[in-house]
């Protein structure tokens, strides 16, 4: 029976390591630098005694580096947020730690709860606020790391809101 869908390896593939990929030591594709965000993210010994909350600034501090990426620690206040901006040429994962944020786009406003990750590409203009009257943390990955952060005049993000209470 030869058909294009009856491909059968016979034996143990194991058995055959020319055809088996390396595993690689640092993330390389968009999967994977969303499972190195979730693998911190989960890993709550490796950022949780460093968070600090500044009330006058969003506190953020560069938690490690690999191979042209950086992963990024921030917290934020109620109130605090980004402004309208994008990262240059990088691309990241935004993962929510604690809390709740809003992210605005010129396609409208999201809620990002515990757990939420965005993945964006270069480019891309959002502004993150915490809007609510709970303090938040979220986890950064930027590929390359982040060299710029420009501003952006912020007609297309909606206006603010009054900041809302969170409902456990």
């Amino acid at each position: 029976m030869n058909s294009d869908n009856d491909l059968q390896i016979a034996g143990d593939i194991l058995e055959v390591p020319h055809l088996l990929q390396p595993p690689r030591e640092h993330p390389a594709t968009v999967a994977e630098f969303v499972g190195l965000a979730r693998a911190v993210a989960a890993d709550r010994s490796q950022w949780a005694h460093l968070v600090r909350y500044d009330a006058t600034t969003r506190w953020y501090h560069r938690l490690r580096t690999g191979p042209g990426y950086e992963v990024w620690l921030l917290s934020w206040v109620p109130g605090q947020g980004s402004g309208p901006h994008d990262h240059g040429r990088s691309s990241g994962v935004l993962t929510v730690l604690e809390g709740t944020l809003t992210e605005r786009t010129e396609r409208g406003t999201r809620a990002l709860t515990f757990g939420t990750q965005r993945v964006f590409a270069p480019g891309y203009v959002h502004e993150v606020v915490n809007d609510t009257l709970e303090p938040a943390v979220s986890l950064h990955v930027y590929y390359p790391g982040l060299t710029e952060m420009p501003m952006h005049a912020s007609p297309h993000c909606e206006a603010r809101s009054e900041p809302r209470a969170v409902t456990a």
